[in-house]
Order: C-alpha cells, then sequence, then structure tokens
C-alpha cells in the first residue's frame, strides 16, 4: 500500500489547490506504456492483473465502483472536483462509499481493488484538506464495499456547528438526555442527569424546563466524543471542548409543557436549528404538545429524529403501541414521512446518508438509565451535517436572541450569523430602534461556545460585546448588518399565509403574534385577499406590527400565533419605512 503522503496543514477555509506531482504516489495512478498511452485491459489481462470484469481505464466513468482503482490523472482530477463539491455541499463533510457503483455491476472490490481504491481516497483526503474515517466494512457478491466519513479539517478555533432543538412534551425526558449526552453519565432514575442543564431555581424545583437551555456536545476527527465525565460535579469546560473538537453538536434545550409554547416557538424561529430531535416517552405515548411541536417543525421545513425514552421502565406491549401510533401519525398525509427504526450501527449509516431528503424519519428507542442505544444516537449525531451553505463573500448579517450585561466587558449580545463574515473590530449597523433608525457600533470582541475568536461566518452562533450602547436599548429581534446594505426598518409586510388551525374565522383587524426568525411581536392583518380564513386556507395578507418597526427581508418564514391559533407563512414583499415616509422596495 502506498504511503501517505504529507501535506502542510490547510487554513480554516482552504481554497482549491493546484495538484502537484511531488504530493501524488505514482501507485495511485492507471500504469502507462512507454509510449506515454495507458495499459490497455488487454495488456493488463496478459499480465496477470485482476481487473474484477470492469471496462478499461480509458472509458471509465466516476458512477462506476472501478474509478477509484488506479485512475489516470484525468479521472484523478475529476474525482477531486466531485469529492470537493459533495464537500461543499455537505457544508464541510460527506460519506463517501468505495466498492459500489451506480453502472450495475456487481457491488464489492476484491482485496487487491479495495487496497488501492482507499490509497486513492486518502489521497484525495489529502488534497481536499480533509479527514478519513472509516465507518464500516460489509461484504457483497464480488467483494467488501466501505463506507467513509469525509471531514474538513479545521483550524485550531475553528470547528463545523450543528444545531439540533429537543423538543417533544412536557416529561418526556428531554433535559436528562442531553445530560446524559453531553455530561457522559447515565442518570439514575430520579432526574440526577437533567440537574446539570436547568438555569433558574424554579426548574429545579419542579424538574421543568421553561427557558431555552443550550448544552454541546464535541466530536473529534475520529468520531469521539470529547466530552468528558465530571468527577467535581461542576459544568463542562466549553473553551477545552471546542478546543479538542472538529465538530460541535449544539442542543437547544426547549420547555414541553403548553404554559411555554410561547418559548418553544421562539426558540424554534429564532434559534434557527438544522433539526429536530423530537422526544415521546415511551410509557406515555403522543399525548400533549407532541403533535404541536411535530407540525411546528414540518412548518418550518427543519428535519424531524424521533427518539423513544425510557424503554427502561416501560412494558413491551406499551413500547409496542407506542411506536406503532408513531409510525402512523408520522405516515400521515400531514407528514408524509417514511419511519425507520434504528437498531443497529448500519442503520444509522444508511439513515444519516439520506437523512437530508427530509422524508426520512429515524426512530431510535433509547434509556438514559441504562445507556441502551445511546452509543446509536451518538454516532448519528456525529454523521448529521448542515443543511445550508453560506458564502463569506455576501454582506454580513447577525440577528439578535438575548442580551447580557457583564461587568468589567459591558453590553453583550447573543444570535446567529445569517450570511457573511464578521471579524473583530468591524463597524456595524445595530436595529432598528423605535424609531426605525440603524447606529452604527463597533465589535470589541467575538465568543463562540465562550471561546474567543477574531471572526465568525455564515450559519455560526455568537456572542458580541459592543462598545458604547447600553444593554436596555437593545431588545430581542434586533440586527447587526453590514452598512453596505444600507438596512431599512418595516412597519408593513406582506406575506402568504396558511392557517393550520382556527376555532372561528379570521378577518381583517385580527391580531396574533408573529415570529419571524428572532423577532417576536404583535401584528394586526389590514387586508387579507380572501373576506375571512378558516382552518385550512390559504391567502396574502398585509400585515402591521403595533409597537416597533423590525428589518424583514422576503423569503423568510413566519409563525402566525395567538392561543390556539396557528398559522405558517413566508414574506412576499416588504414596506420599508425611511425618515417617517414609506415607500415600497423589495429587498
Amino acid at each position: 500500500m502506498a504511503s501517505r503522503p504529507v501535506v502542510p496543514e490547510p487554513a480554516p477555509s482552504p481554497g482549491p489547490r493546484p495538484l502537484s506531482d511531488d504530493l501524488l504516489p505514482d501507485s495511485i495512478f492507471a500504469p502507462e506504456r512507454s509510449d506515454g498511452g495507458i495499459i490497455t485491459d488487454q495488456e493488463r489481462l496478459e499480465d496477470g492483473d485482476p481487473l474484477n470484469g470492469e471496462p478499461g481505464d480509458r472509458g471509465l466513468d466516476l458512477s462506476s465502483k472501478q474509478a477509484l482503482v488506479r485512475p489516470s490523472r484525468e479521472q484523478y482530477d475529476r474525482l477531486l472536483r466531485q469529492l470537493r463539491s459533495r464537500m461543499e455541499e455537505g457544508c464541510g463533510e460527506t460519506i463517501y462509499e468505495v466498492g459500489l457503483g451506480s453502472d450495475g455491476a456487481a457491488r464489492g472490490l476484491g482485496p487487491a481493488d479495495m487496497a488501492a481504491a482507499v490509497d486513492t481516497v486518502t489521497s484525495l483526503c489529502e488534497q481536499a484538506g480533509a479527514d478519513l474515517v472509516l465507518l464500516r466494512t460489509r461484504s457483497e457478491a464480488a467483494g467488501q464495499v466501505r463506507d467513509f466519513l469525509i471531514r474538513r479539517r479545521v483550524g485550531a478555533l475553528d470547528f463545523l456547528e450543528v444545531r439540533v432543538a429537543v423538543v417533544g412534551n412536557v416529561d418526556a425526558g428531554k433535559s436528562t438526555l442531553l445530560g446524559v449526552l453531553t455530561h457522559g453519565e447515565l442518570d439514575n432514575g430520579r432526574g440526577a442527569a437533567r440537574q446539570k442543564l436547568f438555569r433558574h431555581k424554579h426548574e429545579m424545583e419542579s424538574g421543568r424546563t421553561s427557558s431555552v437551555g443550550n448544552d454541546i456536545l464535541g466530536f473529534d476527527p475520529q468520531g469521539q466524543v470529547v466530552n468528558k465525565p465530571d468527577s467535581h460535579g461542576g459544568g463542562l469546560d466549553w473553551t477545552l471542548i471546542c478546543e479538542q473538537s472538529s465538530k460541535v453538536i449544539t442542543f437547544i434545550d426547549l420547555a414541553g409543557h403548553e404554559k411555554y409554547l410561547k418559548t418553544t416557538v421562539f426558540g424554534m424561529t429564532g434559534h434557527l436549528p438544522d433539526f429536530c430531535m423530537l422526544m415521546v416517552g415511551s410509557n406515555a405515548g403522543i399525548v400533549g404538545t407532541t403533535r404541536e411541536h411535530l407540525g411546528l417543525a414540518l412548518a418550518l421545513n427543519v428535519p424531524v429524529f424521533v427518539v423513544v425514552t425510557k424503554i427502561d421502565m416501560c412494558p413491551a406491549h406499551i413500547l409496542q403501541e407506542t411506536l406503532q401510533l408513531l409510525q402512523r401519525l408520522l405516515k400521515s398525509p400531514g407528514c408524509r414521512k417514511i419511519p425507520v427504526l434504528v437498531q443497529s450501527r448500519d442503520d444509522v449509516i444508511i439513515t444519516a446518508s439520506n437523512f437530508s431528503s427530509e422524508r426520512l424519519c429515524p426512530i431510535f428507542q433509547v434509556s438514559n438509565v441504562s445507556g441502551q442505544n445511546v452509543d446509536l444516537l451518538k454516532v448519528f449525531l456525529n454523521l448529521l451535517s448542515s443543511r445550508t451553505s453560506y458564502q463569506d463573500d455576501q454582506p454580513a448579517e447577525f440577528q439578535i436572541d438575548d442580551t447580557y450585561s457583564v461587568p468589567g466587558v459591558g453590553t453583550v449580545v447573543s444570535g446567529t450569523t445569517l450570511r457573511g463574515l464578521i471579524r473583530l473590530n468591524d463597524t456595524m449597523l445595530l436595529g432598528p430602534d423605535p424609531l426605525g433608525s440603524f447606529l452604527s457600533i463597533a465589535v470589541k470582541s467575538i465568543h463562540r461556545k465562550r471561546m474567543a475568536v477574531k471572526e465568525v461566518r455564515g450559519g455560526q452562533t455568537a456572542s458580541f460585546a459592543l462598545k458604547k450602547i447600553k444593554r436596555s436599548s437593545i431588545r430581542k429581534g434586533m440586527v447587526m448588518v453590514s452598512p453596505c446594505l444600507h438596512p431599512q426598518a418595516c412597519w408593513e409586510f406582506e406575506a402568504e399565509i396558511l392557517v393550520l388551525h382556527h376555532p372561528t374565522t379570521i378577518s381583517p383587524r385580527y391580531q396574533a403574534m408573529v415570529h419571524c426568525g428572532s423577532i417576536c411581536q404583535t401584528a394586526t392583518i389590514l387586508t387579507m385577499s380572501r373576506a375571512c380564513l378558516r382552518t385550512g386556507d390559504k391567502a396574502a395578507v398585509r400585515l402591521r406590527f403595533i409597537k416597533t418597526p423590525e428589518y424583514l427581508l422576503r423569503h423568510q418564514r413566519l409563525v402566525f400565533r395567538e392561543g390556539r391559533t396557528k398559522a405558517v407563512g413566508t414574506i412576499t414583499k416588504v414596506t420599508a419605512t425611511s425618515a417617517g415616509t414609506s415607500q415600497f422596495t423589495t429587498q
């Protein structure tokens, strides 16, 4: 087997690098004749070189399993471009199958061909600045098939980030499971694990989450969990976890009680989760807010996977009833999901590879007391990749979902970078204020997961310390944007909405709470394209905020909610307000 070439550590966001023959071992390429041409199949057969019944290299297509076995230099370049494209689509990572083609040939490669193919993939990863991790090896008709996880190498202060919202009915075990995952210790059956996640005294006393909690789970380049059990009972050292991790899962722990539904909706819209983990207690079944949380995730187009908890204390027949009811719910016309029970590592890899389609819905059965199947859930989380790719050359936008006043530091805002690149000491526009204007501010320091950094990119959560501004002048829903965008606030906007549920009818002058990103404000319906709206109706409506103007963009998703009334929609037009006048603009 060819030795792996030594390649310098790439920058945090490496661009395409020119291929150098010095970095590529000749053994991975197809052998050439003395006249410069590639040796034909017949010549290889005469030399006793096995071909596994595949066509020659000259006409080899990349869909063939044989494409990785000693490719020509032209094919190598095509494979490298293909790998970089797949990594870009997967936001820095992809699952790569070796020995499995889509050209109809028998699956599998012999030992010699598999070794050559692995050498080629290893070389491709070195060129692309990525790490290669073997996930599984399986036997097929013509030999072996191997699945690899390829993940972009990150810098010392960088890591891939995936946000997972945790929802479900009260007492489903949401906080307990997060305590087990992030702190590495099993629960004692009486709520010990969840105590490490609560933020308020009344949460510890009642055992119920009432605010949006956050915790992290780090994975190193080999896919091993970085979080270690804390023998002293203290909190996790987020900085240490992030320094050792190439990928960090951020859990957004949301409230299950119906009393805190407003907080849960804000967590789903304001924190922009990539995935949603729906928790179901096996002993209780699908009750309470479970259906409502599932419907919210579907309305926001967030892929869902299900975790059934408490299987250690649930009788077998009750567990089967819960699973059957869950599968029936997922297959219903409102969901149209394909439920898949995950029971082995192979199931995890198959579902993770196809999860981006949003049709698949994996179902895990775990116990927080015995630890059963928790390791399968960790493998699945490691294989999840962010759903949205971002470009650094876009103008920067950052939405604020919380504010703090830190002694000795000053005003701190936290939130999610929507797009672009924000660097230390950049000048941004903060707003809109109650008058609809934006204030120029400077970024004093930046932290990601409590770790000081010099820049943040689109899709990353961060906290900024701001200069010369009071916390009282900042609220949730405000944004920080690049001055080149010339932002304008709006009082009125138009949207296409779908009424999911309303007990009677909706007519003009109806008021409800609008959740759009981190914005949470009451709005009034001014006009509608229909005389009245009932459950299941669609319409174009024009709305107006009642308190302060907001910064909105076309095509943003929104949730329209008031009591039992729920509607979802998309913003189609924005009416910008500038210097006391209103003008139509399409931002």
